[in-house]
């Protein structure tokens, strides 16, 4: 797009400005201006309108799914959403345009994020936009609006969402499976610890425990409490009592073994215990908070700010962990935030998506003040991740350092993405 007639005329003038010598003037300042016109030029922004909608499944850790939005002026932006948009291939697209969320997307201009989100959200009340799939998938076309006006207005997305409370953002590493000996678990450990990172996360349920007296029944025996307490020493034996230490249990067990479990962990000093008892039901998840001076985290699988609401009015939890790439998007997220604080409970996303998408969580993560940690769920399959963005690395001594950079900052590696691909599923 060429300059216009008024701006080139205002930088002539102004670096004309203070030459005697006239001799000079009609070539001063011209390479620069030519500079200026051969790079990225930025339109009004209420000229930008979307132009298209791809999307690409890739398998990394789980089912992912990019989203890729073109407009008319150029400018590209990219999303990412994760876990719950497995055979989720006509929903963001399709075949038929009123059945699909490019809808509300052609033609708008990407600058009216939330006025996008409302639509899509308005338009599935009966279609299931009040979380899971549905959500899973408009949360990739947010994060890729967002991208978009941030290009479009040469910011970096946490610009547009308010500013920065920090410059760099705190990981925590989920770590090595509760299948493994003691042993092995603190030499993970202790890996995780020389590679940087502050906090360290590992599983407690194990399927597959001899230990196990019925897969069915939700009851943890005394031979499995006694195998993770054994596990657990170790790793803290092998870290100290400085470096945090996160454990999951992934909803597995029942009421009465959640409350041993957190009470067992006690001990331990942890940073939190992450759904000892299935969420669903917050007034049980309440009852092991209550009893146990082991913070307890939920909110993987909750969506949009609505569920988060019922968690922080029952007091269910003392820490909550939204998926920033599932529960409605990086505003949504900071909507979550912003009400846990009126709480004062700070906020630990969970977070399994790509480098992309942990730049975009980062940005979000940025925008809030009672920020605790951001997942990272990538150390045994680094090389992948690496691939899967164009300006790797992104982690420095376990942190994500936040760029000026316009968007989210990063970019998709297209071929790297199509390399993962989904079989026969959309690819860009």
């Amino acid at each position: 797009m060429k300059m216009d007639n008024k701006r080139r005329s205002f930088l002539q003038k102004g670096m004309m400005t203070g030459i005697a010598a006239s001799v000079f003037l009609p070539s001063f300042g011209s390479e620069l201006i030519a500079a200026i016109e051969k790079g990225p030029q930025y339109s009004n922004p209420s000229d930008l309108k979307i132009t298209g909608i791809k999307t690409a499944f890739m398998k990394g850790h789980g089912t992912h799914m990019f989203v890729k939005l073109t407009t008319n002026q150029g400018i590209t932006g990219y999303g990412e959403a994760m876990d719950a948009v497995r055979g989720t291939y006509g929903v963001a697209t399709g075949t038929d345009g009123w059945d699909n969320m490019s809808q509300f997307l052609i033609g708008q201009n990407p600058l009216d994020v939330n006025k996008i989100v409302e639509q899509i959200l308005r338009r599935g009340h009966f279609g299931g936009a009040q979380g899971g799939m549905y959500v899973a998938v408009m949360t990739g076309i947010e994060i890729a609006l967002w991208d978009l006006a941030g290009k479009a207005m040469n910011q970096p997305v946490y610009r547009l969402m308010g500013g920065k409370f920090r410059d760099k953002i705190r990981l925590y590493c989920d770590s090595a499976s509760s299948s493994e000996s003691p042993e092995d678990m603190a030499a993970s450990a202790i890996e995780v610890k020389k590679a940087g990172f502050t906090a360290i996360k590992f599983d407690l349920d194990w399927e597959g425990d001899p230990a196990k007296q019925d897969v069915f029944n939700r009851t943890a025996s005394n031979g499995e409490i006694n195998r993770m307490v054994k596990q657990i020493t170790a790793v803290r034996e092998a870290i100290g009592m400085d470096m945090d230490l996160c454990l999951d249990a992934h909803g597995r067990y029942d009421l009465p073994s959640g409350i041993r479990m957190a009470k067992e962990m006690e001990q331990f000093k942890l940073m939190f215990l992450e759904e000892p008892i299935p969420a669903e039901n917050l007034d049980s998840l309440r009852e092991i908070t209550r009893q146990t001076t082991t913070p307890i985290c939920t909110g993987e699988n909750q969506y949009l700010a609505h569920d988060f609401r019922k968690i922080l009015e029952k007091k269910a939890a003392d820490i909550i962990m939204p998926d920033l790439h599932k529960c409605g998007g990086l505003g949504e997220g900071q909507r979550i935030a912003n009400l846990a604080n009126l709480y004062y409970v700070p906020v630990a996303p969970h977070m399994v998506a790509s480098p992309f998408g942990a730049m975009a969580a980062c940005h979000c993560c940025a925008s809030f003040s009672n920020f605790l940690c951001l997942e990272f769920h990538w150390f045994s399959k680094w090389k992948q991740w690496d691939e899967l963005i164009l300006e790797a690395p992104i982690i420095k001594n376990g942190f994500i350092h936040l760029t000026d950079k316009p968007g989210i900052g990063v970019t998709p590696n297209e071929e790297a993405i199509k390399k993962y691909a989904v079989k026969d599923a959309p690819s860009f």
